[in-house]
C-alpha cells in the first residue's frame, strides 16, 4: 500500500474514534476486515495482529495509533502549559 494511502486511512480511523486504548500500550483498533490489537513494547515499538503488518511490518493502524498517541499528547501538554500559567 502506498504511503499516502496508509496515512489517510490512519487518520480515517483515528477521525471515526475507532481506536481503544486498553491501557500499557495495548490498543483495539476496528479495521475494515476485523478488530486488530496493537501492542507497544518496552522499547516503544508498535506492532499489530493484522494480516497486512505480518506480512509488510506496517499497517494503517499502527499509523492511527501513532496518530492517536501523537494527539494526546499533544492535548496533555497544552493542558499542562495553561495551568503553569494560572
Amino acid at each position: 500500500m502506498p504511503l499516502n494511502r496508509l496515512f489517510e486511512k490512519a487518520k480515517k480511523l483515528v477521525e471515526s474514534h475507532r481506536i481503544e486504548s486498553l491501557g500499557r500500550g495495548v490498543y483495539n483498533v476496528i479495521g475494515d476486515h476485523g478488530t486488530y490489537t496493537v501492542v507497544q513494547d518496552y522499547t516503544g515499538k508498535l506492532s499489530c495482529s493484522c494480516p497486512g503488518f505480518m506480512k509488510k511490518a506496517r499497517c494503517s493502524h499502527v499509523v492511527a495509533v501513532i496518530i492517536l498517541t501523537k494527539i494526546k499528547r499533544k492535548s496533555k501538554s497544552h493542558k499542562t502549559h495553561y495551568k503553569k500559567m494560572v
